[in-house]
């Protein structure tokens, strides 16, 4: 008998592992009205496909990826807010009307506290919005590793948000540097030490501080590659990894512990 061939054999595991996960459904199907398939969630809630006639202990926690999503909405909504007023200026200068040194992010932060109407108030929900956003997602990948969520078909979606968390790590990092205050130079030397200090050869980690802060140093010059890290780079990857993420729930539906 004739060996199958090595290129088929290949195809024929990752087609086979493809189908496993992603049937072949009319996904255009699942938004008509009076379709009922295994990966339909609306409008139907839990409690009314199981016919439950109490809260299942475990509903709320189901609530944390929506959670996690209005905030990120809220945090692009304030941020672009805030980008009208935020100069990333991160050099020490002389302020001219006091004489103490600060920089130009620092001056903006200022001003946009205490001259741009309703700025404290945008800042601090835009400040308490990235709270909310890290604590859910880091809840989020909890209820899906204890209900068991992550397992055949949904691995690919449990790698996509361990991703998205990293990111919104990475969110969190970046604006919290932006200020340009005691605690941000603090977190920036902080950061470039660690990263300097990363396994490896020496160049490794000095290449690696240069493409993130910019600098081996913090002098200030870090301020501007955060900000485009938190402003463009961060947001477009992580808008693309959501909607795939979302995508992938509709499709495979919830992973529910039966």
């Amino acid at each position: 008998m004739a060996r199958e061939p090595l290129l088929g054999r290949l195809n024929r595991k990752v087609f086979g592992y493809l189908a496993s996960r992603f049937p072949p459904t009319p996904y255009s199907d699942l938004t008509r009205r009076g379709v009922e398939t295994i990966q339909r969630q609306m409008p139907r809630s839990h409690a009314e496909k199981y016919e439950l006639k109490t809260i299942w202990y475990w509903y709320p926690l189901y609530c944390l990826g929506g959670i996690s999503f209005v905030a990120f909405i809220i945090l692009t909504i304030t941020g672009i807010l805030l980008g009208f007023y935020y100069v990333p200026e991160g050099t020490i200068a002389t302020d001219p009307l006091t004489g103490d040194p600060t920089s130009g992010a620092y001056r903006s932060m200022q001003f946009i506290m205490n001259d741009v109407p309703f700025g404290f108030m945008v800042r601090g929900i835009h400040h308490w919005g990235a709270h909310v956003m890290i604590a859910a997602v880091f809840l989020h990948m909890m209820r899906v590793y204890f209900t068991g969520a992550y397992k055949k078909p949904r691995e690919l979606n449990w790698l996509l948000g361990a991703v998205l968390l990293i990111l919104t790590l990475g969110f969190g990092y970046t604006g919290y540097l932006l200020p340009a205050n005691d605690l941000s130079r603090g977190a920036a030397t902080i950061g470039i030490n660690m990263t300097k200090a990363s396994p490896g050869p020496a160049w490794l980690g000095h290449a690696l501080t240069l493409l993130v802060f910019g600098e081996a140093d913090p002098t200030g010059f870090y301020i501007i590659r955060m900000y485009w890290l938190h402003v463009f780079v961060l947001p477009l990857v992580a808008t693309l990894l959501m909607v795939v993420h979302m995508a992938l729930v509709w499709i495979q539906g919830v992973g529910e512990p039966h």
